[in-house]
């Protein structure tokens, strides 16, 4: 059973029972919210019983789009308005396209967004591109571009390729004991790497029947740059690690030609096994285009079973909104199915219960029970048991969406998912890494230097351990009776205390940022049975309560990833990272306190027509300070759960909650 624990009575932090100015009545105010926002859920909930929403990320993931249907000479007229039409409306003030909602303009999204329109045919001496290219020009022009803006402009004979990082794919014949193997980088750059390794060793030329070039975007010709490195980083071991690109440059065209077939045949068997059907390769778009281009340089025709499903794959992830398509980076149903299962069981209405029934019968379909995935190449021992984040990964589960799920089908009737929950606990502590936190998708992924190597620019190579995802565990595993002396648990709790900031709050890696890694840490802690007049949970607490806006809500923008910009973070309020923070509070025993309250009622103020909220701000994050992400459910489901748990705790008189999450 759950520890008992104790917050810290009646007087939170400036709190008052209920308070005078702007006083919430959760009899009222907040039941008539929540029964408004569940009315919603149901209406958006799919006939089998889950939820999708949209994804969205920045404006490279259309552009890649459209540049593919390029490179093949596959131009659909229809798909590339759609999408140039997403591309323009997403241009900033600057002239450029932002990484996120709001933010300022990124040379290498804004190098695709250009040359894409360009090719979907924009005129270059279109007001919007003339103030495009005046924008890149000015932050030193496409030789500033990453790595994978620079492979792609080397694809299409923009640059040569000296400009890209050695990569041989004779890589995939060293041994597992390697310290550069494929076992030793983040699922995702396996998914994308592992193809394009391909690619980068045939080095095809686009068909580019239109023959679009970008030359006016470089400051001085490509063939004249003598300098391509991207990243910052000075330090000894980025200096080896360029020098070992200079001879790998020099030495790759005279590598034999048998090791070469060999890498190329494991590349090919690799992405064919994980191929995932309809639901693509990684099940995430970067890795669907790396595939689709692998076939093509290998002869496959397009009618091979495999180059066939491969684009279709990638066709899925399209989404028509009025004049405009949406190209998303991947798609996020057992994410979004398992949070919104969580907010109805918060509700707790006769049909909120039944909406997240038939919600967590659907999840319980999808559990990954019979795949030996690349996860178990760091724990051969632990049998599968996890949940992908997409309709289907069986090669890639991950441990946060394994944890919220197996959270939510505990709450919804666990008797009838005993199995599922059993399974999902056991891969869960299977998966701990050594240091006490979890990964993602691997434990123990940390091998730290391959960030220095030159093909790393972008510095999400890795998928370490990381509080948000730990604390995910941590809640899920006490929320299933382990208390806070089990080791699994208390390694978890150490790790999570160890990273807490100097000013209380935590770091988060998987939505934006010191908020939702606050709330995160916060609920697993509560979880665990940590009191809520703990010192970390204490100096948590006073963080969140100091960073509430004016307005009641709370937000923080992407550039708070920037170690240098962190003093920028605060930005208007958004729904979610009010709620995140109210959800955070309350854990921390504050449900009665002045900055609940006034939460609360920023939520209530701020609805739609329909009862739910809205959100143009990107508030997660697929890697710091390279690709944000906007989930379009966020705004939905976070305030119904904060505003059902703040009365629930209120009605009930509690100052604890007894969820993982």
């Amino acid at each position: 059973m759950l520890l008992p624990r104790t917050g810290v009575g009646p007087e939170g932090l400036g709190s008052q029972a209920y308070p005078a100015d702007g006083a919430v009545d959760p009899a009222i105010d907040v039941t008539e919210a929540v029964a408004a926002a569940e009315a919603a859920f149901g209406r958006l909930q799919q006939p089998d019983g889950h939820w999708v929403f949209p994804l969205e990320a920045d404006a490279t993931i259309p552009a890649e789009h459209i540049l593919l249907q390029h490179f093949l000479d596959e131009i659909d007229p229809e798909v590339e308005a759609g999408l140039a039409t997403f591309i323009r409306r997403r241009q900033g003030e600057d002239g450029g396209w932002p990484l996120f909602h709001g933010g300022a303009m990124d040379v290498s999204c804004s190098v695709k967004a250009y040359f894409a329109l360009k090719a979907a045919g924009d005129p270059p001496d279109a007001p919007h591109m003339r103030r495009a290219r005046d924008a890149i020009l000015a932050h030193g022009g496409a030789a500033r571009c990453n790595v994978f803006t620079r492979i792609l402009l080397a694809l299409f004979g923009q640059i040569p390729w000296r400009g890209v990082p050695a990569m041989p794919v004779e890589i995939l014949n060293l041994p597992a004991w390697s310290p550069i193997h494929i076992s030793r980088i983040s699922y995702w750059s396996r998914t994308v790497v592992v193809p394009l390794l391909v690619v980068m060793a045939h080095k095809p030329r686009a068909r580019n029947p239109r023959g679009v070039g970008i030359a006016e975007l470089f400051t001085v010709p490509a063939d004249r740059v003598a300098d391509w490195h991207s990243a910052p980083d000075d330090t000894a071991l980025a200096r080896l690690f360029r020098g070992l690109d200079a001879f790998l440059l020099l030495i790759e065209p005279r590598l034999p030609k048998t090791g070469r077939r060999t890498a190329i045949q494991r590349a090919v068997s690799f992405v064919t096994e994980r191929l995932n059907g309809e639901d693509g390769l990684g099940a995430i778009f970067p890795a669907m285009v790396n595939a689709i281009l692998m076939y093509d340089c290998l002869g496959y025709p397009v009618d091979h079973p495999d180059a066939a499903t491969a684009r279709r794959a990638m066709d899925k992830l399209l989404l028509r909104r009025g004049d405009e398509i949406l190209c998303q980076p991947c798609l996020s149903p057992v994410w979004d199915t398992s949070l919104a299962c969580h907010a109805l069981a918060e509700a707790g209405g006769p049909a909120a219960r039944a909406m997240a029934l038939r919600a967590a019968r659907w999840l319980a379909d999808r559990q990954v029970l019979d795949c030996q995935g690349d996860w178990s190449w760091r724990r051969p021992g632990v049998r599968p048991g996890g949940w992908p984040f997409q309709y289907a990964n069986p090669h890639y589960p991950d441990t946060d969406d394994t944890a919220v799920v197996v959270m939510a089908l505990d709450r919804c009737e666990a008797e009838l998912f005993t199995t599922a929950i059993d399974r999902g606990r056991e891969w869960i502590e299977g998966l701990q890494s050594t240091n006490g936190g979890w990964g993602a998708f691997d434990a123990d992924n940390n091998s730290h230097y391959l960030n220095y190597i030159p093909f790393a620019d972008h510095g999400a190579l890795l998928d370490p351990p990381t509080v948000d995802v730990t604390a995910r565990c941590i809640g899920m595993l006490a929320q299933l009776g382990l208390d806070r002396d089990h080791p699994a648990v208390a390694t978890g709790i150490d790790f999570i205390r160890r990273e807490q900031e100097p000013n209380g709050s935590w770091f988060g890696r998987w939505g934006t940022n010191y908020i939702y890694g606050t709330w995160s840490a916060l609920c697993g802690l509560n979880a665990a049975g940590v009191r809520a007049d703990d010192p970390t949970v204490r100096r948590a607490a006073e963080w969140l309560a100091s960073r509430q806006n004016p307005d009641g809500g709370w937000g923080e923008g992407g550039v708070s990833y920037w170690p240098d910009r962190i003093a920028e973070d605060r930005c208007a309020s958004t729904a979610s990272q009010t709620a995140w923070a109210l959800l955070g509070l309350m854990a921390a025993g504050e449900v009665r306190g002045a900055a609940v309250a006034r939460g609360v009622r920023y939520l209530l103020d701020t609805r739609n027509a329909e009862g739910l909220w809205d959100e143009e701000d990107f508030t997660a994050v697929g890697f710091p300070r390279v690709f944000y992400l906007r989930y379009h459910g966020y705004a939905a489901i976070f305030p119904l759960w904060a505003l059902a748990r703040y009365r629930g705790l209120i009605e009930e008189r509690r100052t604890t909650v007894p969820w993982g999450v």
